[in-house]
């Protein structure tokens, strides 16, 4: 990212109906945070939204609308408009519009993903409320880069559609979860690591995390047990500083004691290294390049027992089950298509679980083609579920590749996005062991970013541009010892010296040291010395890097003799007085000695250091002393001749048994070699069977463990669960039960496997074998009630088919439910509705007889429906405050109330001592209340602004005596003729309730006085 950009960018996506979340979130953002955010929403297309008006109110920075081209600026909100898609590039958001016949479906993960590519680490990815798993894909980038990820807590404040947040923690790439509103305080926090960090790259001042990586690397190694030091510094250091930030450790030392103090810490970092972005179909048209190119290739060659395909660094299985798919597309026209097996390692423990268990978030699957779908997956919950069969075929086993020695025989590798992450030493050491893993003419596959480096001696390129390669077809290379799989530990540096000291020593070696050349144990020549062209020359042809082969004329054989007895014996060798011709072939003869001597540097495999020393050149002779050396040297030759012709004909005698030697031999050789190549394979195919069996047993003890768990769980379940059960199978043998079955059968374990009808039953169920037979028969479910028991429990029999995984039948599983409570609930509820329908009867009788006198007082349609209406609410308040208190009784004090309430309670003065009401009281008071405070508006006390009303209520001998006094309004006379207001109240009193009424038109206002007999009345008992 650019050195300038010091602020975060968050990026926000929450569904439509996310609102309440985005408020709490953006209104606990301070001011002056330094963040800049961009939220993105799923709105319907073609609607107009004030979603930026919504969000300002609350907001203490900022909010507008997304144009296209505005500038990231912190401290402001910037909102996603409708039908439009928003993107990040070069700190500008970029709007593209969206057609109304294909809106975008995934508007959060375009957003966060290319926040991801523009921003790196200063990138923010927050998931709210929302549906459908959009905005994971985004995390991950988002995560992959170095940023930041946050998702709303899944907790009693969780989000109101937790699909989004739920799909990004079920992928594993969520740093932090938490509630709404403590997601910008926690995000304000870290700005400061933010700011630190940016003035650090822009001053060009490394901090002093850098020298504590190998002590990191070293805390990880013990807690983890991989060891991380060949990683590529710059990821190292990456990932590191997000783990500061998150934990917010101001300095170096301070987040290597938290380390140390921790063991939470490092299985974090652990984490976050082991990062793997993987999608299925990654790059597609690298993965259509794969298919033609090798693939198809691989299933139709010659037949054999299976294709075989290693993937290390496998993460979460997506790429395992895209090449699995590929390849059983490309067998589909073969008549005989051969079976494949795929090896699948990493050395994350838990993406391998969720690999093997092959389920994956919907929002995972975009790379899957709805006729992919359809073949390979099944629908599981709201997610996806690779098939059984292309499950199988895959086995999922912790392997480190930089520790464990690597798998044999393979005819495609496919290392896809692993080697960026290590460092150009470890990535040496990595491609020769992928080499030895294929097969020779084996495909190797690498991710768009990565290549084979130096190595284009074990490889050749099939597409360059897709990364795909094929192992050379030569001499297979020895495998790797374990030595170079231990770690991603720092080669050695033992012996190093100041660089003066290795200036001289270079310059001395240089000049003074005899001409040499290193060799492996095939006369290979691995390093050339200076001024070695005397003695070697290149031969004509094809270029050649054997000794023998480039060796000059008249050293060939005593090279070869001194190389085999070096080999033979372990100790130096030489050989001298050897005479070598001169370029020219015309000058005198150069003497010449060679040493060879075995040389140890490490490996396994043999190297030998050959020198040539040259001899001095003999001094020059005045010619005094000619007779006396020309006798001399005549006497040598003669001495020599015979010698000569003595060794002669030893050599002769030597040839001939030699010859007889060295036929048997020839024999016993050839025999041995055949013998050691028959071993050599066998120990091959031992060793890749050893690899496989030990990949195999992993992956079955994973298993079995998985069904430890899912024993002991189905087993605590029987015993927890108040449900009887039978497991039937398709014998009508008993397969298991729970322990409440033994209620209506006379069930042991011993009955395990015995036909359930041979035992004797509690049930009065006569048709049980005949629904036993059609649930066999028809793969339907039966459910049928049983009759009340002798202890009075009713108990429902369910009948469900027994199905395997392939959907055939198999059994019956037997269910018997209590549902005694329901029974009961429902004869409970027979009487309500009989209590229902007699007081429905009643409060209709009311109702008709209000209508009814309210009609005959009206002289107006008007007045009519004005007076009923509020006499039938008054009516509907009593209802309401009955049906609140289920029947049963209710306070005069409710009653007041809620009539007070409704015609303003600050003009009334109420005083009483608390008095329940039955039903039919209750709603008699509520209608007389009604009729009073109406007469009081219209003509009484609350006509006038001062007036007011006293309402006072005391029990007097089981009887309850209410007053009504209003003051305060205009005079009062009495009227001329009684009114249907006072004679509803008579007859709610008198005729309902057996008691009467007292009543006084005072100038000073209406008197009332209510005498309510607390008994039952004759009226009411007729009832």
């Amino acid at each position: 990212m650019a050195a300038a950009r010091t602020f975060p960018v968050v990026g926000i996506g929450a569904s439509a109906g996310g609102l309440e979340a985005l408020t709490q979130f953006l209104s606990t953002v301070p001011e002056n945070a330094g963040l800049c955010f961009v939220v993105v929403t799923h709105l319907a297309s073609g609607r107009t939204s004030s979603l930026p008006e919504l969000l300002a109110r609350d907001s203490k920075i900022p909010v507008t609308a997304i144009s296209d081209g505005d500038r990231l600026q912190p401290d402001h909100v910037h909102v996603l408009p409708p039908d439009a898609i928003a993107t990040v590039a070069d700190g500008r958001l970029r709007l593209t519009p969206q057609t109304p016949d294909r809106p975008e479906r995934r508007p959060i993960d375009i957003l966060l993903g290319s926040m991801a590519e523009s921003l790196g680490e200063y990138a923010v990815g927050v998931i709210l409320s929302g549906r459908d798993g959009d905005g994971t894909l985004g995390l991950k980038a988002i995560k992959s880069a170095g940023g930041l990820t946050l998702a709303q807590v899944a907790d009693g404040s969780a989000p109101a559609v937790d699909e989004m947040p739920e799909s990004a923690r079920s992928a594993g790439i969520v740093d932090l979860s938490l509630p709404a509103e403590e997601m910008a305080p926690r995000l304000a926090a870290l700005v400061a690591d933010f700011g630190k960090l940016g003035q650090l790259e822009s001053a060009g001042q490394p901090d002093d995390l850098g020298d504590r990586l190998p002590e990191i690397a070293a805390i990880l190694e013990r807690h983890s047990g991989h060891d991380f030091s060949g990683y590529k510094p710059a990821t190292f250091l990456r990932r590191i500083r997000r783990r500061m930030q998150i934990v917010q450790s101001d300095s170096a030392e301070d987040y290597v004691a938290r380390m140390r103090a921790s063991s939470g810490e490092p299985a974090a970092l652990f984490r976050d290294l082991l990062i793997g972005v993987t999608a299925f179909f990654r790059d597609p048209e690298a993965f259509r390049t794969l298919s033609s190119r090798a693939l198809s290739e691989l299933v139709a060659a010659e037949p054999r027992r299976e294709v075989r395909v290693w993937i290390p660094g496998c993460a979460t299985g997506e790429e395992v089950y895209s090449i699995a798919m590929l390849l059983r597309e490309a067998a589909d026209d073969l008549a005989e298509p051969p079976r494949f097996r795929i090896f699948a390692t990493d050395i994350n423990e838990a993406a391998l679980s969720v690999a093997r268990a092959g389920r994956y978030p919907h929002a995972l699957m975009s790379g899957v083609s709805e006729e992919r779908r359809a073949r390979f997956f099944h629908r599981d919950g709201e997610g996806w579920q690779v098939r059984k069969e292309l499950r199988e075929a895959c086995v999922f086993s912790p392997h480190s590749l930089l520790r464990d020695p690597p798998f044999s025989r393979m005819d495609l590798v496919s290392c896809r996005n692993l080697l960026i992450y290590f460092g150009p030493e470890t990535q040496r050491k990595v491609l020769p062991a992928l080499h030895y893993a294929l097969r020779p003419g084996g495909f190797l596959f690498l991710g768009t970013a990565e290549g084979i480096g130096r190595h284009d001696h074990l490889f050749e390129t099939v597409d360059k541009r897709q990364r795909l390669f094929r192992a050379r077809e030569g001499r297979r290379r020895a495998m790797p010892s374990a030595g170079d799989f231990d770690g991603l530990g720092p080669t050695s540096r033992a012996g190093s010296s100041p660089p003066l000291r290795h200036a001289v020593e270079a310059r001395v070696l240089e000049r003074y040291a005899p001409p040499h050349v290193v060799v492996d144990g095939d006369g290979e020549v691995l390093h050339f010395s200076a001024r070695t062209g005397r003695f070697l020359e290149a031969p004509a042809g094809l270029p050649s890097r054997n000794l023998m082969s480039i060796a000059r004329r008249g050293l060939r054989a005593d090279i070869s003799a001194t190389l085999a007895e070096t080999q033979l014996t372990g100790r130096p060798a030489h050989r001298t007085g050897l005479v070598m011709a001169e370029e020219d072939e015309d000058g005198p003869p150069r003497p010449v000695s060679i040493t060879a001597e075995p040389l140890t540097i490490g490996g396994d495999s043999p190297q030998f250091l050959v020198l040539f020393t040259p001899a001095p050149e003999p001094p020059e002779s005045d010619g005094s002393d000619a007779p006396a050396l020309t006798a001399h040297l005549e006497a040598e030759l003669r001495t020599t001749r015979d010698r000569l012709q003595t060794s002669t004909e030893e050599y002769e005698t030597a040839l001939e048994e030699l010859k007889a030697t060295n036929e048997e031999l020839h024999a016993v050789n050839e025999e041995a070699q055949s013998t050691n190549e028959e071993l050599e394979a066998s120990q091959e195919e031992m060793q890749s069977l050893n690899e496989e069996l030990a990949t195999i047993n992993a992956e079955l003890s994973d298993k079995i463990e998985g069904l430890d768990r899912a024993n002991a769980d189905l087993q605590n379940l029987f015993d927890s669960s108040r449900v009887a059960t039978v497991f039937l199978d398709h014998d009508l043998t008993i397969r298991n039960y729970t322990p409440t079955a033994s209620t209506f059968f006379n069930l042991r374990a011993a009955d395990v496997g015995r036909p359930l009808t041979d035992l004797a039953s509690r049930l009065d169920y006569p048709e049980f074998s005949s629904h036993l037979a059609q649930v066999l028969e028809t793969g339907k479910q039966v459910e049928h009630q049983l009759s009340r028991d002798a202890d009075g429990r009713h108990h429902v029999a369910r009948l469900f088919p027994y199905r395997y995984g392939d959907d055939s039948i198999r059994g019956v599983v037997v269910t018997f439910l209590d549902v005694t409570g329901l029974a009961e609930a429902e004869a409970r509820q027979e009487v309500l509705i009989s209590e229902l329908n007699h007081r429905v009867k009643n409060i209709l009788g009311v109702v008709v007889s209000v209508a009814t006198r309210t009609r005959q007082s009206s002289d107006t349609f008007e007045g009519y429906y004005e007076v009923l209406l509020g006499r039938l609410y008054a009516l509907g308040r009593s209802y309401g405050i009955l049906s609140k208190r289920n029947w049963v009784s209710v306070g005069l004090k409710d009653i007041v109330a809620q009539e007070v309430q409704a015609h303003g309670p600050e003009r009334f003065d109420i005083d009483g001592e608390a008095v329940m009401l039955d039903p039919m009281r209750s709603l008699a008071l509520g209608i007389v209340l009604h009729e009073l405070m109406t007469n009081a508006l219209k003509y009484g006390a609350l006509s006038d602004a001062e007036g007011r009303v006293a309402i006072t209520w005391r029990i007097e001998a089981d009887t309850l005596v209410l007053d009504w006094t209003e003051s305060g309004g205009p005079k009062v006379a009495p009227p001329r003729e009684g009114g249907f207001g006072l004679s509803l109240i008579e007859g709610q009193i008198g005729y309902q309730l057996g008691g009467r009424v007292e009543r006084k038109f005072a100038p000073a206002g209406l008197t009332l006085r209510l005498h309510v007999p607390l008994t039952n009345t004759p009226a009411t008992k007729e009832e």
